[in-house]
């Protein structure tokens, strides 16, 4: 054959369903690398909905340093530059299609960077929270009016929940998982069984639980399907002057008021790496001391990323 009759293929000519094939192989860095600019076939590509149901953003954390004043963090500039493009890229080329949107606990981001990316994936269905440093009570509502479809959070434990709860359940009529990682009080208890009565699936792993709490959260949630209590610090508080206690099993009455739930989820036992680590933290796990990645985990299916 001569040279002249070879027909020579070009990359742009490439099948669209070839080419997203190949981008679902690509990490978040690689998808916002500038390949959506090569052509216009890779950037259609580049936009396909199967590549943005999930925004992952678990594996960035800020680049930060304590301080006293709010909001206890600074964040190193380029540290904010980085996750300002990859996130701003990413929203640009989902076209809005994003379902899950997952942040690492230790990732700052700013009121305003909430609010740009509610306004920019409306359609969201579950949602993992940063560190609530640097977000404003008005961000976060407003960003919830937003979220209309959202279904399940996961959450650092707040101060004072019940206006982001009371939000939830203004505007969010199909939500039903609720994962709340650090202390979980009455107050926190009484705020769920007040503005999300019929929630379905409650996951409080690795947290310090007082007994009287998970009574009040098993008697009052009565559309309470699944409960996740593994590796907690259960604790007693008796009469005065009695001094409270951590309880290493279940009593009976707490048993038999979770045996109609669908799945009760517990671990309490000495030999268990996650529950000594909730002692020895003594219910507030300090995630970043142990292996990356393992906060990530849950015994709920649902909410295991």
């Amino acid at each position: 054959m001569e040279e002249s009759d070879r027909v020579a293929r070009r990359w742009e000519d490439l099948d669209i369903d070839i080419l997203v094939k190949i981008f679902q192989s690509f990490d978040i860095i690689e998808l916002t690398s500038g390949i959506a600019t090569v052509c216009t076939s890779w950037r259609m590509a580049c936009c396909d909905p199967l590549l943005w149901r999930t925004l992952d953003l678990s594996m960035m954390k800020s680049n930060f340093i304590k301080i006293p004043l709010e909001p206890y963090v600074y964040v190193d500039a380029r540290s904010d530059k980085t996750l300002n493009h990859l996130l701003k890229t990413s929203l640009s080329l989902s076209q809005g299609n994003i379902m899950t949107l997952i942040f690492h606990f230790n990732l700052y981001v700013s009121d305003d960077l909430l609010t740009y990316t509610a306004e920019r994936c409306p359609r969201l269905r579950r949602l993992v929270m940063p560190a609530w440093n640097r977000i404003k009570k008005t961000g976060i509502c407003k960003a919830i009016r937003i979220w209309q479809d959202l279904k399940s959070l996961t959450m650092p434990s707040i101060a004072n929940p019940p206006y982001l709860l009371e939000e939830i359940a203004n505007n969010c009529k199909n939500f039903s998982e609720l994962k709340v990682m650090g202390p979980f009080d009455n107050f926190f208890a009484a705020t769920i069984i007040t503005y999300l009565p019929k929630i379905r699936v409650l996951s409080l792993r690795c947290s310090m639980l007082v007994k009287d709490t998970l009574i009040s959260i098993l008697d009052e949630l009565r559309n309470l399907e699944v409960l996740n209590i593994s590796h907690c610090l259960l604790i007693e508080i008796p009469p005065p002057p009695a001094p409270r206690r951590i309880m290493r099993e279940l009593d009976q009455c707490v048993l038999d008021k979770a045996s109609r739930l669908r799945e009760f989820l517990t671990c309490m036992k000495d030999s268990c790496i996650m529950c000594q680590r909730t002692r020895n933290d003594e219910g507030l796990m300090r995630w970043y001391k142990y292996e990356e990645g393992v906060w990530k985990a849950d015994e709920v299916s649902s909410l295991s990323l």
